[in-house]
C-alpha cells in the first residue's frame, strides 16, 4: 500500500466488543454539541465583526478576504496551539490550561471594535486592519479554533470503539459552521443588530465552555475505567496505537507538504472567488457567505462515514466545468452565470482538494499534526490571495492561477514512461495552437448560437481527454484560459491599476477619442478627449440627467457655493463647478486620485484644478471631520463598482449629512444598482429622519442630446419640502415610497437580503 493511499480499516472498528456498563454512552453526541457549538460560535463572528468594522474601511469587499486570511492565521494559532497541549502530560494539565485560555477570551467579551480610529490613507492598509482584528477578537477566536482538533484527540484517548478513528467528529464541526453562514444573512442579520449579536455570541460562548468541561469529566471517568480493566485486557484505543506505531515514523516532510497543498488550493479560490463575485454586487456578508458555505459543505460530504457524492465523479465533473470556465471567464453578459459558474467550479475543487485529504489523512496518534498542517495550507491561501495578489496583479489572476495549480494537484491515474511525458508537452501544445488559429481567423457568430457551442464542446473534449494526465491537463487549461484573459486585456485598453479597494481599468473605443473608466466591470466615468468635449459631463452625470438638473436649477437659484463629493471617479462631477464656487472629493483610493489626474487618462481635474480639492480617506469618516453647515450641495456617489458600502446609506449616515449642509441645502444621493433595490432604503431613511425627498430614474433614451448618456437613479434629499420647490420645473422627479418591510437600515442594522432584485 503506497503512502498517499492509506486507509484506516473501518472493519477495525466493527470488531470491536460492545460498550461496558457505565462507559459513558452521551459521549459522542456531547462532543458532537461542542463541536458543533465552536465552528458555529467561528462562522458567526466572522461576517459578524467584518461587518462592524466595514464603515472603518470604506465599505471594499477586500476587508472580507483581509478578515478571511486574519481568520486563517488564528485558525493555525490555534491548532498549533492545540497540537502542543495534547503533548502536555498529564491529562488533567490540558484540561486545566485551555480552561484558563478560556477564562482570559471572556476578557475580549462582548465583542466590539478596539478602536474606532481609520487607516492611513494608502492603497494597502491590510496590516492595520489585521492588528485592529487581533486586539479587538484574537483571544476568543483562538481558544474556540482549538476545539475541533483538541477534542477529537480527547475523543481518541476515550475508551469509545470508535476512538481509533475520530475524524467523522469533523463532519460536525463543520455542519455547525454551514448552519451558522446560512443563518447569518437569512436569520440573524434581518433580526438582530450588532449589539444583540454580539451578546448572543458572549452566552454561546460561555455554553461551549461549559460543554468542553462536560467532554474533559467524561474523558477522565473514561481514562480512570482504562487503567481499572488494563489488567484483564488492553483498552481498544491502546491497542490501536500499537497497531499504527509502525505508520507513525512513516509520515514525511513530503507527505506533510502535500497536505498543506490540498488545503492551499481551496482556500485561496475560496477568496479569489469571494472578492471576484462580491465587487460588483455587494459589499457584505449576503456573498461573503455563500462561498464560504460551499467551502464547508465540502468538507462535511468528504469527512463524511459514507460520503454521498463519489469522488470518481468529482474528478470526472471537475474538468467539465474547468473548460467552460476556460471559454466563458472572461465574458460578463449574465452576471448569474458567472456567479453560478464561479460557485460550481469552487465546489468541485474543493471536492477533489479535501476528498484527496481525507484519503491521505494519517491515524489518531497524528490527528492534530494533520489539521496542523491543513491550517498552514489554508493560511498559506490566505496570505496569497489577501497580501501578495494585490500587490504583484493589476487584476483578480490569482483566480486563474489557483485554479491552473488545482489541475495539476489532481491524482494521477496514468502510467508513467517517456513517451507520455513527452505528449504531456506536445498535445497540450497542439490544442493551444489550434485555439488560438481558431480564435483569431474563424468568426464563430456567422454559424450562429451553435457555433460558440461547438467551439466549447470542441474544448472541453479535448481537455477530458487529459483528465489522467495532471501535467497534460494543467498545460492545455493554462494556455487556453490565459490566452483569454491575455486578448481580453489587450483590447482598447489604456491603464489597469488594483489596489486593496478594487481593480479599475480605463479602456476607449476603436477611435480613442473616449475614455472610459470602468471599477470591476461596472464603468464609472467617461470622456471625450475632442478639445470642444473636453468639459461635457457624460454617464450618470450629462447635464439633462439628474444631477445636471439640480445644478441647473441651484446656479439659476444662485444659492450654491461650496460642493461636497463623496466619491471621485474620472472627475466628471468637475465639469458643474463655476467660478466663485468651490468643489471637495472625499475619495477613499489613493489610486483613484492618480487616475483623475492623469491628463493621459482624464481631463476633468486639469480644467478646474484650482477651485478643487481632494481629501483622501473613507467618505463618511473624512466628512465627520468638515464643519457643520460647509455645503449648500453634497453629492455621495461612493460605490465600489456595483458594490454599496452599507454604512453610506444608514440613519447615523444621512444624519450626518443633514448635518453638513447649510441652511437651504440639499443632497443628491446616487443610487444606481444593477442587483439591488435601494429606493426603499432611502424612502425609509427619509422618512424616519422627517426630512423630505424625491426620485427620478433617468432613460437616456429621453436625453438624446448629450452623447454618452446613461441611464441611472437619484435621489435628492432636503430639510424641509419648500428646498426641493426648485426642482418642480423638472417633470420627471416623483416621491419616494417608504416600504416598512425593509425597515430603516442603521449603523447597527442592514439587510441586503430584502433588496437582492432577484
Amino acid at each position: 500500500m503506497s503512502e498517499g493511499d492509506f486507509h484506516i480499516d473501518s472493519s477495525l472498528v466493527a470488531d470491536l466488543p460492545p460498550l461496558s456498563a457505565g462507559s459513558g454512552l452521551m459521549i459522542v453526541p456531547l462532543y458532537c454539541a461542542a463541536l458543533f457549538l465552536g465552528s458555529s460560535l467561528l462562522f458567526v463572528i466572522e461576517p459578524m465583526f467584518t461587518k462592524m468594522i466595514l464603515p472603518l474601511m470604506g465599505g471594499t469587499p477586500a476587508v472580507w478576504n483581509t478578515a478571511m486570511m486574519f481568520f486563517q492565521a488564528m485558525l493555525l494559532a490555534g491548532y498549533i496551539y492545540a497540537h502542543l497541549l495534547s503533548r502536555l502530560q498529564p491529562l488533567r494539565w490540558q484540561v486545566l490550561v485551555h480552561a484558563a485560555v478560556l477564562a482570559a477570551g471572556v476578557l475580549f467579551l462582548p465583542i466590539h471594535v478596539a478602536w474606532e480610529g481609520t487607516a492611513a490613507a494608502s492603497n494597502h492598509p491590510a496590516p492595520w486592519l489585521i492588528g485592529l482584528l487581533t486586539v479587538s477578537i484574537g483571544l476568543p477566536f483562538l481558544a474556540v479554533s482549538a476545539t475541533a482538533p483538541l477534542l477529537q484527540r480527547w475523543f481518541s484517548r476515550s475508551d469509545h470503539p470508535r476512538a481509533a478513528d475520530p475524524y467523522f467528529l469533523y463532519a460536525s464541526s463543520n455542519a455547525g459552521g454551514l448552519i451558522a453562514l446560512l443563518s447569518y444573512p437569512a436569520l440573524i442579520e434581518p433580526w438582530l443588530g450588532l449589539r444583540h449579536q454580539s451578546r448572543v455570541w458572549t452566552a454561546a460562548y460561555l455554553g461551549l465552555a461549559a460543554l468542553i468541561a462536560l467532554c474533559s469529566v467524561g474523558l477522565w471517568a473514561s481514562r480512570r475505567r482504562q487503567v481499572r480493566t488494563c489488567g484483564a485486557r488492553p483498552s481498544p484505543a491502546n491497542e490501536r496505537c500499537d497497531a499504527f506505531d509502525a505508520f507513525r515514523n512513516r509520515i514525511r516532510w513530503s507527505r506533510r507538504a502535500r497536505w498543506g497543498v490540498l488545503a492551499f488550493v481551496p482556500s485561496a479560490l475560496l477568496l479569489a472567488v469571494t472578492q471576484h463575485i462580491s465587487t460588483d454586487v455587494a459589499a457584505v456578508p449576503l456573498l461573503w457567505v455563500a462561498p464560504l458555505a460551499i467551502y464547508l459543505l465540502s468538507f462535511i460530504i468528504v469527512f463524511a462515514r459514507r460520503p454521498i457524492l463519489r469522488r470518481r465523479w468529482m474528478l470526472w465533473l471537475q474538468v467539465w466545468i474547468y473548460a467552460l470556465f476556460a471559454v466563458y471567464f472572461t465574458q460578463d453578459d449574465y452576471w448569474w452565470l458567472t456567479l453560478a459558474l464561479s460557485l460550481l467550479v469552487l465546489f468541485v475543487t474543493a471536492m477533489v482538494c479535501h476528498g484527496e485529504l481525507v484519503r491521505r489523512r494519517p491515524a489518531a496518534e497524528h490527528l492534530t499534526e494533520f489539521y496542523l498542517w491543513m491550517a498552514v495550507g489554508g493560511l498559506l491561501g490566505g496570505v496569497f490571495c489577501s497580501l501578495i495578489a494585490p500587490v504583484v496583479f493589476n487584476s483578480i489572476l490569482e483566480y486563474p492561477l489557483v485554479l491552473i495549480l488545482a489541475c495539476f494537484v489532481r491524482p494521477r491515474l496514468g502510467r508513467g514512461g517517456l513517451n507520455r511525458r513527452l505528449l504531456d508537452i506536445v498535445l497540450p501544445v497542439i490544442l493551444i495552437a489550434l485555439h488560438v488559429w481558431i480564435s483569431e481567423h474563424l468568426d464563430l457568430s456567422r454559424i450562429g448560437r451553435a457555433g460558440p457551442i461547438l467551439f466549447y464542446g470542441a474544448t472541453a473534449i479535448a481537455l477530458y481527454s487529459f483528465h489522467n494526465r495532471p501535467l497534460r491537463l494543467t498545460l492545455g487549461f493554462a494556455g487556453v484560459l490565459l490566452y483569454a484573459i491575455g486578448l481580453d486585456n489587450l483590447q482598447h485598453q489604456l491603464y489597469r491599476e488594483r489596489s486593496f479597494f478594487g481593480v479599475y481599468t480605463v479602456c476607449t473605443n476603436r477611435t480613442g477619442n473616449e475614455h472610459r473608466l470602468y471599477s470591476g466591470t461596472t464603468l464609472h466615468g467617461e470622456q471625450c478627449m475632442d478639445p470642444d468635449e473636453l468639459d461635457t459631463p457624460r454617464t450618470y452625470y450629462t447635464r439633462g440627467g439628474p444631477l445636471g438638473q439640480v445644478f441647473e436649477a441651484m446656479n439659476d437659484a444662485r444659492i450654491i457655493r461650496h460642493i461636497g463629493v463623496i466619491g471621485l471617479g474620472a472627475g466628471t462631477t468637475v465639469c458643474y463647478c463655476e467660478p466663485g464656487q468651490s468643489m471637495t472629493f472625499f475619495e477613499v483610493d489613493p489610486v483613484m486620485q492618480q487616475i483623475a489626474r492623469n491628463p493621459a487618462l482624464f481631463r476633468y481635474l486639469e480644467l478646474c484644478e484650482q477651485d478643487v480639492q481632494i481629501v483622501i480617506g473613507d467618505g463618511r469618516q473624512s466628512l465627520g471631520r468638515v464643519p457643520d453647515g460647509t455645503f449648500d450641495l453634497l453629492v455621495l456617489d461612493a460605490f465600489s463598482s456595483d458594490a454599496i458600502p452599507v454604512h453610506m446609506l444608514t440613519r447615523e449616515a444621512l444624519a450626518l449629512y443633514m448635518q453638513k449642509l447649510a441652511p437651504g441645502g440639499l443632497a443628491m444621493l446616487h443610487i444606481s444598482n444593477r442587483y439591488l433595490h435601494l429606493d426603499p432604503v432611502v424612502a425609509n431613511l427619509v422618512e424616519d429622519a422627517g426630512l423630505a425627498g424625491l426620485i427620478q430614474e433617468h432613460d437616456p433614451s429621453d436625453d438624446e442630446s448629450h452623447a454618452g448618456a446613461s441611464a441611472s437613479t437619484w435621489a435628492a434629499v432636503a430639510r424641509d419640502p419648500n428646498d426641493l420647490r426648485l426642482l418642480d420645473s423638472y417633470d420627471c422627479w416623483s416621491a419616494l415610497e417608504p416600504d416598512p418591510i425593509v425597515r430603516v437600515w442603521t449603523d447597527d442594522y442592514s439587510n441586503v437580503f430584502r433588496i437582492v432584485n432577484w
